[in-house]
């Protein structure tokens, strides 16, 4: 009787780099920080680099650039190629609003079995540093969402915002908690870390709104759903280079959005701790 017959495919060996990603992935969880990019050259490399200082086994950045005039999308692809993949891009087609540009990165990293989503702005108004603090909320104190908050104790806007810039951020805060009953005390931060199920449980690809109004919306899907969200302090700084971008369509849609959500069906009470 003829013997069995044997594949000739013999196991490939893997290569150091695979055999130290596979070794990585199983004991940290993989970190994406999602940096939405317009017109953001002369920050984009400072961040980078401030974020690969911070050490964080199994931490990863993705770029969303939206076609930026000034070059930012082949800075981030020169970025990406030079650090060993832990850099990657995503280039979109034109500017279509800082909601959007969050809602593709964070479905793009959900996609790549990312456990612990950061968003945090490229202009070097968020401090890095805060990064240590938050995931430590998420892993040892269960929460679901962390907000790097500037108005919870310990926390602070820049100095150079005139009193007129604190007041209006201020009142947006107050106009958002009061309509929509929310106990965040940062409503409006734009600086966060999610956990993978925790963004899957809002549905973070269906959001539609864009600028302040995104944070809020997803905010208040997360006190919809019941998850655990908790604030933690940070100075809050000026850009360096570049200019604000949101516009008069955008401050007109975060004066309407809490009233739509307003009367929308609403779910289980967040628990918000800050620290």
């Amino acid at each position: 009787m003829p013997g069995a017959a044997h594949s000739s495919i013999e196991p490939r060996q893997l290569s150091n780099t695979e055999l130290g990603t596979l070794v990585l992935t199983a004991v940290f969880p993989k970190i994406t920080v999602v940096v939405p990019t317009y017109n953001e050259r002369e920050n984009l490399p400072v961040l980078v680099a401030q974020l690969q200082a911070l050490s964080i086994p199994n931490l990863h950045v993705l770029v969303v650039d939206d076609s930026s005039p000034d070059g930012t999308g082949m800075v981030a692809d020169r970025l990406s190629a030079e650090s060993r993949g832990t850099v990657s891009v995503l280039h979109r087609k034109e500017k279509d609003g800082l909601g959007r540009a969050y809602v593709a990165g964070m479905t793009e990293a959900l996609a790549g079995n990312s456990e612990i989503i950061i968003q945090m702005d490229a202009d070097l108004s968020h401090p890095v540093a805060a990064i240590h603090t938050m995931l430590e909320r998420i892993q040892d104190s269960g929460a679901a969402l962390v907000i790097g908050s500037r108005y919870v104790t310990g926390g602070s806007t820049a100095a150079e915002w005139p009193w007129h810039r604190k007041a209006l951020s201020a009142w947006a805060n107050f106009y958002v908690g009061a309509i929509l009953g929310l106990k965040v005390k940062d409503a409006t931060a734009g600086y966060k870390a999610w956990t993978a199920s925790a963004l899957q449980q809002i549905d973070v690809a269906s959001i539609q709104s864009d600028g302040y109004s995104f944070q809020v919306e997803m905010n208040y899907r997360a006190a919809r759903h019941g998850l655990e969200i908790m604030e933690v302090p940070i100075h809050f700084e000026e850009r360096v280079e570049g200019a604000s971008k949101m516009d008069l369509r955008e401050q007109l849609e975060s004066a309407l959005t809490p009233w739509k959500l307003r009367f929308q069906k609403v779910e289980a009470p967040a628990r918000v701790t800050a620290f």
